[in-house]
């Protein structure tokens, strides 16, 4: 029984063929994600337990999210993703929890971009230099015809690692100190940040595509209430899931009806299509789903 480490689970998880297998799951009748379990921790950490499970493997993964270590040595998500034989019981892998969620997460991600952006040659935008924003980067990079990335983020010493780690992978790259005085010139935006506040409030160009993955509560957010109610009248919101409805805290502040929105689910089978098919800015709200986990560890241990 495999026992993998972070390098190991990546190896298992590339960003294109991840956003694929999500693609699948998203239209395989087995699935099942019952409700998660988010335990609140002293010292407002949180514990989180996300079972799925489809035909042939039930997952649970069990990690704990630690706001406050951000900016220490220590990760702020930890823990696992086991993986079992629906037949058999048998434990058949343990993936790193840390690993799955970044790179689980980016996929979406990817895959909301390569069904939804208008534009999606760039440049590219990341609020956000944290594990987020180096999953995502490369997410991009590997499933988009993006040249160039500008990067924003409250640590300078953050921004230069990620803009250096870009050109690694052959991108154009610079460090933007504030991304809502570039927000005109990017077409494709991810904010993802630890959510402790408002990043992005000026309003995106028509042909805009932003994913907003830090705040997965409803106390959290990274953009203004009036750009969220910009994008829903003027152009297309997109849920990651129904689970969204109740915590996506940037459109919760804004007062907006979720349940009107289409998930991701629903465009790939056509059930809706861009809410009523108008033009313009598109925003894809992203707050996890242990559909996403599973989908991981179907690619990591194929039949």
């Amino acid at each position: 029984m495999p026992l993998l480490n972070a390098l190991d689970t990546a190896a298992r998880l590339p960003y294109p063929e991840l956003a694929r297998e999500i693609s699948t799951l998203l239209q395989d009748s087995s699935v099942q994600v019952p409700p998660r379990l988010v335990q609140a921790l002293p010292g407002g950490g949180c514990l989180f337990v996300m079972p799925a499970l489809d035909g042939r493997l039930a997952i649970t993964k069990l990690i704990s999210y630690t706001p406050a270590n951000a900016g220490t040595d220590r990760p702020a998500i930890q823990g696992d993703v086991v993986v079992f034989d629906i037949t058999t019981g048998e434990r058949r892998l343990v993936l790193d929890g840390p690993t799955v969620t970044a790179h689980r997460t980016a996929a979406v991600s990817l895959l909301a971009a390569q069904t939804l952006a208008p534009n999606t040659q760039g440049p590219l935008l990341i609020v956000g230099a944290g594990v987020q924003g180096h999953a995502h980067l490369e997410a991009f990079a590997a499933g988009l015809d993006v040249g160039e990335v500008m990067i924003a983020s409250r640590s300078a010493a953050s921004a230069q690692a990620l803009v250096d780690h870009a050109r690694t992978l052959g991108l154009r790259a610079r460090v933007v100190a504030d991304p809502n005085a570039v927000l005109a010139d990017c077409p494709l935006v991810v904010t993802c940040t630890p959510a402790s506040g408002v990043v992005l409030q000026a309003l995106p160009r028509p042909d805009a595509f932003i994913a907003a993955v830090g705040a997965f509560t409803p106390k959290m957010v990274e953009l203004s209430p009036e750009l969220c109610r910009h994008i829903a009248t003027q152009g297309t919101v997109v849920l990651d899931t129904r689970d969204a409805d109740h915590e996506a805290g940037d459109l919760l502040q804004a007062e907006l009806d979720l349940t009107r929105f289409a998930t991701l689910q629903d465009v790939l089978r056509e059930k809706k299509n861009r809410s009523d098919s108008k033009v313009g800015p598109v925003l894809f709200k992203s707050c996890g789903w242990a559909g996403w986990d599973l989908a991981a560890a179907r690619l990591a241990l194929p039949i």
